[in-house]
């Protein structure tokens, strides 16, 4: 894994479009560099990059995943999981929050997390709680 913030590797634009609309791709990436409470990591596979993850801390050992991307043809091996695990560890975190839509709920599910219907949240548009504790 490897930081990505001070630099804006063009794949990312692509990653954080599956994570964000395309029009926030640049404020969000912008809010990573700006903020001493958010990290944005990248995995790699042979040097080309094929995910992200961003986390925002919201206590010493509590964080909330902002961002989590892996390119499609990448889904299904283990990378996202590897990401979650990364933060978790990297940044000794106790309890990991998200908060998504129906397409990735068994993702957070499969990983462990607790989830919880928040209802429409947006006109037309379920969200989801995931609150993972790792203690």
């Amino acid at each position: 894994m490897i930081l990505l913030q001070g630099r804006f590797p063009p794949e990312i634009r692509t990653l954080l479009t599956f994570a964000t609309s395309e029009k926030n791709v640049e404020r969000e990436f912008n809010l990573y560099n700006e903020s001493s409470v958010r990290k944005l990591y990248g995995s790699t596979i042979e040097g080309h990059l094929v995910g992200c993850i961003g986390v925002e801390f919201l206590g010493p050992d509590k964080g909330e995943i902002k961002h989590i991307a892996v390119l499609p043809q990448h889904r299904g091996r283990g990378i996202g999981d590897k990401m979650v695990n990364f933060i978790k560890d990297k940044h000794s975190l106790s309890l990991i929050y998200a908060e998504t839509d129906k397409d990735a709920v068994y993702f957070y599910e499969k990983f462990g997390f607790k989830i919880t219907s928040l209802g429409e949240k947006y006109p037309g548009v379920e969200r989801f709680q995931c609150i993972l504790l790792t203690e």
